[in-house]
């Protein structure tokens, strides 16, 4: 593949700009490819993701058809290489911290979001414009880790007290990416097993993933927002923003609730074992998941508040 040829070539370059930066180019490596493994992992629910498929499709030939789900396990550090270059050396770059730092708000702190100006410009340069925003409201990946540890040194005292702990680029053992020995090792149980016995991923369907993910994320969403919000204000504006943004939130989370509970379901685990995890009875759990299905917008799409 030209992409991954030309990336090896570039690659050479960016090991150099590390070593000058006084970082160890492996360690640099393994964060950008903990960063792009994520975007791997999550890509199959991406509409707007066309590279990889190709480049997979271009690798395996005509044997993707075949078995495209082994050819993602052991193409998918070829395939993400080029992408891993380009996130290595943007990380790399004098003005990324100032861009974490912005992420933050600066000196008037908030959560970052999907204006996120680091992330923005990784998805400039992986060639994804659309991705900034979906990284910016991530929060729990290696590329999150690194940003918010990227800030905090930013801070007044925040370079004295960072430690091993909060080096930005150590990845930490939740965000390491699995090896493709230890995929096809599942891959292999999952054959063997049906029903609740599968994995998750490869029960339920990445347009379910990702709608419990979007409605867990909105629900983040409006609770991140309550942060000092009882710091000031009137007492009626206080409880309205309160209680306006905790039922909102609550709504959120219902969704998510039923629609994995439908899909846990769908997957062949068990009504009674799904009714108990929602602290719910099973018949009252059945007769809820058979009523229609809410998707907290008004008939004319916009969202119900």
């Amino acid at each position: 593949m030209s992409e991954v040829v030309r990336a090896q070539y570039r690659w050479a370059g960016v090991r150099r700009r590390a070593v000058r930066a006084g970082r160890d180019p492996d360690v640099v490596f393994d964060m950008a490819h903990a960063v792009v493994c994520r975007w791997w992992d999550q890509a199959p629910g991406w509409e707007e993701e066309t590279i990889w498929p190709r480049r997979l499709y271009r690798l395996a030939e005509v044997n993707a058809g075949g078995d495209l789900g082994w050819w993602r396990i052991v193409g998918r550090d070829a395939v993400v290489f080029p992408e891993a270059v380009a996130v290595a050396g943007v990380l790399l770059e004098p003005g990324t911290s100032e861009l974490a730092w912005e992420a933050f708000g600066g000196e008037r702190l908030r959560a970052r979001g999907a204006d996120d100006p680091l992330c923005r410009r990784l998805g400039e340069r992986v060639g994804r414009p659309w991705l900034g925003p979906l990284a910016g409201t991530d929060y729990d990946g290696a590329l999150s880790a690194h940003i918010g540890a990227l800030a905090r040194a930013r801070r007044p005292g925040g370079e004295d007290r960072a430690g091993w702990r909060d080096d930005p680029w150590r990845v930490r053992s939740e965000h390491r990416p699995a090896t493709a020995a230890a995929l096809l090792r599942v891959r292999a149980a999952e054959a063997r097993q049906a029903g609740s016995g599968t994995r998750w991923r490869a029960a339920v369907s990445a347009e379910t993933r990702r709608e419990i993910g979007q409605w867990a994320d909105e629900a983040a969403e409006s609770l991140g927002a309550l942060r000092g919000v009882q710091g000031s204000g009137t007492t009626r504006e206080v409880a309205r923003v309160l209680l306006e943004s905790l039922t909102d939130s609550a709504e959120k989370v219902d969704l998510a609730l039923l629609t994995a509970a439908r899909a846990a379901l769908d997957a062949g685990v068990g009504l009674d074992e799904v009714a108990g995890w929602c602290r719910l009875p099973a018949g009252d759990l059945v007769r809820i998941l058979e009523q229609p299905q809410d998707d907290g917008q008004d008939e004319d799409g916009t969202a119900r508040v």
